[in-house]
């Protein structure tokens, strides 16, 4: 690896830690962050690992008003031997810069990226938590930084990575997730920015997430912004049905987000010679495929839950109970394996996990 010069200021006062038993998502923020500077003409510039602190923009900062952003997500686990480990990572970076791509903002190097999140993981190693569940939280992401009201790209960005000790995302941890099938919004079309990860996906999926919530639903299951029938992803994660012994999940068509735990569940899936299939779907399948007593499972895949089993969908006014409303054979199967090679409670016969 590259010898990469990452100035280092630890802070003076540490935070005090929550109780590791007792972690929401997404609330709590370790000591220190990363901190790395682009600007046109320079290049990207003055890598640092600074105490975690707010950040100081212009109000006129392209950020706040053309939405140039892009993030991802990962965790790292403390293995039984206290040994920090990592799912992907790699993955994860190249990812961003596919995003980057899409939104006309410059693209990382993945190497130094990667180097930065490892001493910044050494730094805080203290806030990884090791009870069943939990994990620490990495969200890497990017601002566009120019103050500028014209609607083009800007000439200077911001590359950060912070870090979250973290419980399980849905509060149902493992158990069955209720999702309504959305059928007045739409989350993106192909050709929109639907496989980048970007800010603007999430904030236009909400008012759809408000309203299934007041119904009593933890997310939505996207369809297609063109015909409103085939099925594309949950709010956040990517979906998967299990229907007369086969595993089928939606073929990325351009507004699918490329799901790095999708892709580890197929490859896992095929490793296991479980007929798994990437193809369009439509919600009137899977309807008649519940009403045939075909639809044995359905289950999200996503970062955050790793996985999510899925007891029931409302579409239209129609109620879909799956698998009585309990968690199925293949989904604990899955969530059991996968947590257990990120974990390292598990062999990692893929070469998955890095060690950091």
């Amino acid at each position: 690896m590259k010898d990469f010069n990452i100035e280092i200021t630890l802070c003076s006062t540490k935070k005090e830690k929550p109780s590791f038993d007792q972690l929401e998502f997404g609330r709590i923020f370790t000591d220190h962050m990363f901190v790395w500077n682009y600007t046109e003409g320079k290049g990207w510039h003055d890598p640092r690992i600074t105490p975690y602190q707010p950040i100081l923009l212009d109000p006129a900062a392209t950020v706040f008003h053309y939405g140039q952003t892009v993030f991802e997500g990962l965790k790292a686990y403390l293995s039984k031997e206290e040994q920090i480990l990592l799912f992907r990572p790699d993955q994860n970076m190249k990812r961003l810069n596919q995003s980057n791509d899409r939104l006309c903002m410059p693209k990382i190097d993945e190497e130094l990226a990667l180097s930065a999140l490892k001493q910044l993981l050494l730094i805080d190693r203290d806030w990884i938590p090791a009870a069943e569940g939990t994990s620490l939280y990495i969200r890497p992401f990017m601002i566009a930084t120019e103050p500028y009201l014209g609607v083009a790209p800007s000439s200077s960005y911001q590359f950060m990575i912070i870090l979250s000790p973290v419980g399980s995302y849905y509060k149902e941890g493992i158990n069955p997730v209720k999702i309504a099938v959305e059928s007045e919004y739409v989350r993106a079309v192909r050709g929109g920015t639907g496989n980048a990860k970007t800010a603007g996906n999430y904030a236009s999926s909400l008012k759809a997430s408000e309203v299934a919530s007041r119904k009593g639903y933890s997310q939505v299951l996207w369809l297609d912004g063109r015909e409103m029938q085939y099925i594309e992803e949950v709010g956040s994660m990517n979906i998967f049905f299990k229907m007369n012994g086969e595993v089928v999940t939606p073929a990325l068509n351009g507004s699918i987000l490329e799901g790095i735990t999708r892709k580890s569940i197929i490859e896992l899936l095929r490793n296991w010679n479980i007929p798994v299939v990437e193809r369009q779907v439509s919600i009137h399948e899977i309807q008649q495929a519940y009403h045939d007593g075909v639809l044995e499972e359905a289950f999200g895949t996503g970062t955050a839950a790793v996985i999510s089993p899925i007891g029931e969908f409302l579409w239209k006014n129609e109620k879909m109970v799956i698998n009585g409303g309990e968690t199925g054979q293949l989904s604990k199967k899955l969530y059991d394996s996968l947590t257990g090679i990120q974990n390292g409670t598990e062999p990692d016969p893929f070469g998955w996990t890095i060690r950091v």
